[in-house]
């Protein structure tokens, strides 16, 4: 689910042109010079394709025939059947997720049309796998199809009204004002409580940034001479209860502008294009968005992950990448000991660290 923009916004901002990335992993090649440029290290080469497995499945999986065969489960028999099978996909083969939170989304879109928009069937059935994107599809169809969405996104999520559901329905938010910012954030403020507007906060500008890849009408409102600007437009122009979660997926759009698939130096460009925010304040939030994304693109190389957090000049900078990593990993693998097994696969101490502080564990593997 990536921002898509236009020709002249790249050539406004310097960014070149932003190639279809085609996620099968490809034979290894000559190494490509890892991020930051460290002396002697490497990007991992991606693994090569091997022979179908014994359950039929391929060897790669795709984007397009991962969706397919899950639409195709759903069709067969339920959204859980199919949910099941996402989420043992994902766990088996980690480059998966790169693509499996818009899978999931179309799964609930798809799940809202089959069972009428009777909202509670559709989230019946265990939906947390890939970051809950399931629900986040579902909440974003329910509220498309709403004849008035001003009340019904504060009763959808009711009576529970808990935190992925109304990230959901700051998705959905951004389907109904058609990527206005300031009209979005006049819903979100519609929650009676601060808590609440952020988290819905959050499903707004996760969508601004990344546009779900299946809506081919969603384009990220980011005027070129805005940007020209203010790199981290409209982030440094939000209310303050709203800059937080602005500047945090806004490394989404600038990996995706820089071709990050094929180009692994851009994940320690984004922390040096963070920098931006120091004087607004929001190059911690920007930094930590950095990391989230950077392990969610690389949750199959862990180690090489954090060695990009490690490429940031200050301490601080550093630090506020490892969180990130550790964010979105426990946002993936949600039992207790993820954030051990992450950190134990980091090798940097210094990135270790912060992994073990951040993911709540005492300060050393001893």
């Amino acid at each position: 689910m990536f921002a898509v923009v236009t020709a002249v916004l790249l050539a406004a901002l310097g960014l070149g042109s932003v190639l279809v990335t085609d996620w099968t992993p490809k034979p290894a090649a000559a190494a490509a010079p890892a991020a930051g440029g460290a002396p002697g290290r490497t990007a991992p080469a991606p693994a090569t394709a091997a022979s179908p497995s014994p359950t039929g499945d391929p060897a790669v999986w795709t984007r397009s025939t991962l969706r397919n065969k899950l639409m195709a489960e759903m069709d067969a028999a339920d959204p859980g059947v199919a949910l099941a099978d996402l989420d043992r996909i994902s766990k088996d083969k980690p480059y998966t997720v790169r693509f499996c939170h818009p899978i999931a989304h179309e799964l609930g879109h798809a799940a809202v049309q089959r069972y009428h928009q009777d909202f509670q069937k559709v989230i019946s059935f265990p939906h947390e796998t890939c970051a809950a994107g399931y629900l986040h599809g579902a909440v974003e169809e329910m509220l498309a199809n709403s004849t008035d969405p001003q009340h019904d996104i504060l009763t959808l999520c009711a009576p529970s009204n808990k935190g992925p559901c109304i990230h959901g329905v700051g998705h959905g938010i951004m389907f109904v004002t058609k990527q206005d910012i300031p009209a979005a954030r006049d819903l979100c403020n519609k929650f009676p409580s601060e808590s609440r507007r952020i988290t819905c906060s959050e499903g707004v500008f996760m969508q601004l940034f990344a546009p779900d890849e299946e809506d081919e009408k969603a384009k990220a409102n980011l005027p070129a001479d805005k940007l020209a600007a203010e790199p981290l437009y409209p982030c440094p122009e939000q209310p303050a209860l709203y800059q937080s979660a602005c500047f945090f997926y806004a490394p989404t759009f600038f990996l995706s502008s820089h071709d990050y698939a094929n180009h692994p130096e851009a994940f320690a460009q984004a922390l040096q294009w963070c920098l931006n925010a120091q004087a607004s304040g929001g190059a911690n939030d920007c930094s930590r968005g950095v990391g989230s994304r950077t392990m969610k693109y690389n949750l199959d190389r862990e180690d090489w992950a954090a060695q990009q957090c490690a490429t940031a000049k200050d301490a601080w900078q550093r630090k506020a990448c490892a969180q990130g990593l550790v964010s979105y990993y426990t946002v993936n693998y949600t039992d207790n000991g993820a954030a051990g097994r992450l950190c134990e696969k980091i090798t940097n101490k210094e990135i270790q660290g912060y992994c073990r502080s951040a993911g709540g564990l005492s300060s050393t593997l001893d």
